[in-house]
């Protein structure tokens, strides 16, 4: 298994300070078991899982041709399985911390 992030690890910190009454996520979830993709954090009572995206401006996996249609196939899968993904870039976690824990808070309480 791979170590979880640098931005993992700040998405934690915001959590603790802006939704500190929340249950904590699961980290690095293997939501399907016929397939190696993990989720970066899940709250799998929920079906609510968050993805961090790193290297967006520096060409990497995520946004190159085979990784990019490798995580929409991810993507769809758990929208299809019922899970409601939101996706993060470290851009939008850092400029505003509390729109991204707000988003997830709002969807974990509509479940």
């Amino acid at each position: 298994m791979r170590e979880p992030s640098d931005l993992e690890d700040t998405f934690l910190f915001y959590w603790k300070v802006h939704a500190p009454d929340m249950p904590p996520p699961e980290r690095e979830a293997r939501l399907n078991p016929d397939r190696r993709w993990r989720y970066d954090l899940t709250w799998p009572e929920w079906k609510v899982a968050v993805e961090l995206h790193g290297s967006v401006y520096q060409r990497g996996r995520h946004t190159r041709g085979a990784g990019f249609e490798k995580d929409r196939e991810k993507m769809n899968w758990a929208t299809s399985s019922g899970w409601c993904v939101l996706e993060y870039t470290p851009g939008m976690l850092k400029s505003d911390p509390s729109r991204c824990i707000g988003q997830v808070v709002a969807l974990l309480s509509s479940r």
